[in-house]
């Protein structure tokens, strides 16, 4: 299971499961959505953009670098690996 962090950001109290080193379950954020660590940009919106055609570097640029090349590319592989351990197991016909 993931530890619960405890941070002090420009005064306030951020409290985050970490995922990765960028994407985080943050307590109060997002109703606790997977987050980039620091913002309350939702990964599934951007794995929703890259879906959808959108070039990573416009995104980057989107974000105005708040969410480094980096984070996206840990975040799709945090899904997919995800995706891969959940599939069912296969039964021979």
């Amino acid at each position: 299971m993931y530890e619960l962090m405890t941070e002090v950001i420009n005064g306030e109290v951020y409290r985050y499961y970490p995922l990765g080193k960028y994407v985080v379950r943050a307590v109060d954020v997002c109703g606790g959505r997977p987050t980039f660590k620091y913002t309350r940009i939702e990964i599934a919106g951007t794995l929703e953009r890259i879906a959808s055609g959108e070039d990573i570097d416009s995104i980057v640029t989107g974000y105005r670098n708040r969410v480094p090349l980096e984070a996206i590319t840990e975040a799709v592989s945090l899904v997919t690996s995800h995706f891969i351990q959940t599939l069912p197991e296969l039964k021979a016909a």
